[in-house]
């Protein structure tokens, strides 16, 4: 994202327009990390912004090249001669990987290919755009090509238009090494995955379920070998073994795709999953942070968990079993700030009950008395909201996932009443 923000500034630059490299930053990040636009998405809205700001023209900007195609002169080109980010091309190529997508905003992605080379593609939802499928052959009239962490993709746009071939586009032999094209994926370590689009096999530990509300989703959390851990996506279509926390498996043919700056692996119709009677070993990557608990969030307190996926039910039903008859559980979802940053923490049962005072057979019963689970809820704020407390554990994209938790002195009343008012306006 920095050397996407220094360009724009670089290119503004040429125009004699110094834009300060931190408003730049701000709206990128702004888009990315709160709104999860797509960065090359992120790239153009920025531009626009700050063209209209400076009154500008977008000729000007993009070097005298149209944001729209001259059906004249839109070259057809070969996958191996796309070189250059920006320029409006035609391909005829074969979809040999269409891979889920957890973004709203991507209607299609995955990989084609011709007979000199493979490249990814991402259809936008937002274009009326005809769905390709995989193993089928399409000319693809005015796609816009755009470099992404040195690799080069291309994007089908409003102004796309797709038609099917009767004939079979030949392929490069062996475009991605793994189950897209029916070879045997390569065993790597979480560390070693470093590649978007690459199919590989791992072993490893699940270390941590996460509540998951998208139907196309059956499972998400984290895994972990003795290297690292990495997100992992299990989709619903491809009808795969539901996986317990704290169990071991290999995850073959498991697809790796990265996403703000971060990677992750998706679970599809091509992999596979094998439970192992080995106990994995998960490094360890422990932080520790220290503030006030200026929030416990909604989905604390007294829940009920799926007996076969451990998921939260929402309204007594789990995403993948339906209307199930749930067993208790106690967590909690804390948020910290040490004046400087809110931290968003998860504690499971036994933290949950040290640092409450509270049970999991005094909750049950306070529910069943007050005939509400929300009840365990507001006991929980009323005795955690406003003190401060010590919590260790890793760190997963936004969340601390806790492994102790110690409760700390020195309060600060008018800091902490600035940080909780700060909290009810998020």
């Amino acid at each position: 994202m920095d050397k996407t923000a220094e360009n724009i500034k670089a290119k503004f630059l040429e125009l004699g327009v110094d834009i300060p490299i931190e408003d730049i930053t701000e709206r990128l990040d702004k888009l990315v990390t709160k709104f999860k636009v797509p960065l090359d998405e992120a790239r153009r809205s920025v531009i626009t912004y700050f063209l209209k700001e400076n009154d500008l023209d977008r000729n000007a900007f993009f070097g005298g090249q149209s944001t729209t195609p001259d059906s004249r002169s839109t070259p057809d080109v070969k996958l191996n001669e796309i070189d250059e980010g920006g320029k409006w091309v035609n391909i005829r190529a074969k979809v040999l990987q269409l891979w889920d997508s957890s973004h709203e905003s991507v209607s299609q992605v995955g990989i084609i290919g011709d007979e000199t080379a493979t490249i990814k593609f991402i259809k936008w939802s937002r274009d009326i755009i005809p769905d390709v499928e995989e193993g089928k052959s399409y000319y693809f009239k005015n796609i816009v090509s755009n470099e992404w962490n040195g690799r080069f993709e291309v994007t089908l746009n409003k102004n796309t238009v797709v038609e099917e071939l009767d004939e079979d586009v030949e392929v490069i032999s062996s475009p991605m090494g793994g189950a897209g094209d029916g070879q045997p994926a390569p065993m790597v370590n979480v560390v070693d995955i470093t590649e978007d689009g690459k199919w590989v096999s791992i072993k490893a530990k699940v270390a941590q379920l996460w509540d998951n509300s998208h139907e196309s989703i059956s499972q998400v959390g984290l895994v972990g070998d003795s290297t690292g851990t990495i997100k992992f996506i299990k989709w619903t279509s491809a009808d795969l073994l539901d996986l317990t926390e704290g169990n071991s498996y290999l995850f073959n043919n498991v697809v790796a795709q990265e996403w703000n700056d971060k990677f992750e692996i998706t679970l599809n119709k091509n992999s596979s999953i094998e439970e192992l009677d080995e106990d994995i070993e998960i490094a360890s990557t422990s932080i520790t942070f220290a503030g006030a608990m200026v929030d416990v969030q909604s989905g604390s307190g007294l829940i009920k968990r799926c007996p076969e996926c451990k998921r939260a039910l929402t309204k007594g039903a789990c995403m993948e079993h339906g209307k199930v008859d749930g067993t208790y559980d106690l967590r909690i979802k804390a948020v910290l700030d040490d004046g400087n940053i809110a931290q968003e923490s998860i504690l499971k049962r036994e933290l949950a009950e040290q640092v409450s005072g509270i049970t999991l057979d005094n909750a049950i019963s306070m529910a069943a008395d007050a005939l509400d689970q929300g009840v365990v809820l507001d006991q929980m704020k009323l005795k955690l909201l406003g003190k401060y407390f010590m919590v260790t554990g890793s760190k997963v994209d936004r969340y601390i996932l806790v492994d102790s938790i110690e409760p700390q002195g020195g309060v600060d009343l008018e800091k902490l009443g600035e940080l909780i008012a700060d909290a009810e306006m998020i």
